[in-house]
C-alpha cells in the first residue's frame, strides 16, 4: 500500500493510525487525511503521528489504493455523495461506520467498488481492539491480507459475513462499554464497604486482567471457570446468588441484543434517507 485515504478524524480514525505507525505499516506521511470542517483535530493529526493533512479532494485521492470512511455513521449520506467521483473501483473501501451496509455504501458511491466493512471497538486505541470484517466480491485475495495486516495493528481481526456484524456491533462493537459499566459499579461497592475508590479500581483492573488471560489461555468455558471459582457456601457463591436473583445474566443478554437490533435500525434508517434522495444520482 502506497498512499491511504482517511475520511473523518475521530477516535476510530486516530486509533487506526496510530497503530499504522507504530507496527511501521506505511509511512505517516503517506497517511493522508481529512474531515468535515475540524481543522484544529486535523491540525492535532498531523503533529502527533505526522500524517499529510488536507481539504483538497483532489490531493486526498489522487494515488489513493484505500480510502477509509471514518465519519460519523449520520454524516455518511452527505460525506460520500460529496467524494463519490472521485472514488474509483482501483480503490479499496473499508468502512468503520456501524449499521451501513455494503450495498448503501454502493449506492451512495454510485458504481461497484471493492468494499470491506470492518467494527473494530474502541480499544483499537490501546491495540486491544476485537474487530469483526466482512468484505464484498470485488475484494481480492492480496485486498484481503491488506486488510488483515492493516487491523491487526490495533488488536485481534477475524472476517465473518456481512449479515453477523449487527450482531458483532452489539456485542465486541459495544461490549467496552458494558465492561466499564461494569467497573463502576465493582468501583462503588467497593466504597460502600470500605476500600479506597483507587485501590479499588486497582485490584479490579488486575481482576479483569487476570480472567481475561484465563479464558484466552485455557479450553474451559466461561461456565467452568465460573464453576471452578464457586465453592459451595463460599463468598463467590453467595454473591452469584445475589446476580442470579437480580437476574443480571438476563439483562446482559437483552442488552447486547438491543445493541445489535439498534445497529440494524441505524443501518435501516440510512437506508431509506437514501431511497427519499436517490433522485439525487
Amino acid at each position: 500500500m502506497r498512499k491511504l485515504a482517511i475520511v473523518g478524524a475521530g477516535s476510530m480514525a486516530e486509533a487506526l493510525i496510530s497503530g499504522i505507525v507504530k507496527n511501521n505499516l506505511l509511512d505517516s506521511k503517506n497517511i493522508w487525511v481529512t474531515n468535515k470542517t475540524d481543522e484544529k483535530k486535523l491540525k492535532n493529526l498531523h503533529h502527533k503521528y505526522g500524517v499529510t493533512i488536507t481539504y483538497d479532494l483532489d490531493s486526498l485521492f489522487n494515488q489513493a489504493e484505500t480510502v477509509v470512511l471514518a465519519m460519523k455513521p449520520k454524516d455518511a449520506l452527505a460525506a460520500i455523495q460529496k467524494i463519490r467521483g472521485h472514488l474509483t473501483n482501483q480503490m479499496l473501501i473499508i468502512s468503520v461506520l456501524a449499521g451501513i451496509s455494503v450495498n448503501t455504501i454502493e449506492t451512495l458511491a454510485g458504481k461497484s467498488l471493492s468494499i470491506a466493512r470492518a467494527m473494530p471497538n474502541t480499544s483499537a486505541a490501546v491495540g486491544k481492539s476485537a474487530t469483526a470484517i466482512a468484505v464484498n466480491t470485488f475484494v481480492s485475495s492480496t485486498q484481503l491480507e491488506m486488510i488483515r495486516s492493516l487491523f491487526d495493528t490495533v488488536g485481534l481481526t477475524t472476517f465473518v459475513n456481512e449479515e453477523q456484524l449487527d450482531a458483532v456491533t452489539g456485542l465486541s462493537g459495544s461490549g467496552p462499554a458494558y465492561i466499564y459499566y461494569l467497573v463502576e459499579a465493582m468501583e462503588n461497592s467497593a466504597v460502600e464497604i470500605g476500600l479506597e475508590r483507587q485501590i479499588a479500581k486497582e485490584l479490579i483492573v488486575q481482576t479483569l486482567v487476570g480472567a481475561a488471560e484465563m479464558l484466552k489461555s485455557t479450553t474451559k468455558s466461561s461456565s467452568k471457570l465460573r464453576q471452578e471459582v464457586t465453592s459451595p457456601g463460599g463468598t463467590t457463591e453467595a454473591g452469584i446468588r445475589i446476580l442470579e436473583e437480580n437476574k443480571v445474566q438476563h439483562a446482559f443478554v437483552s442488552c447486547i441484543k438491543e445493541a445489535a437490533s439498534q445497529s440494524k435500525r441505524m443501518g435501516n434508517a440510512l437506508s431509506m434517507e437514501l431511497h427519499s434522495v436517490k433522485q439525487i444520482f
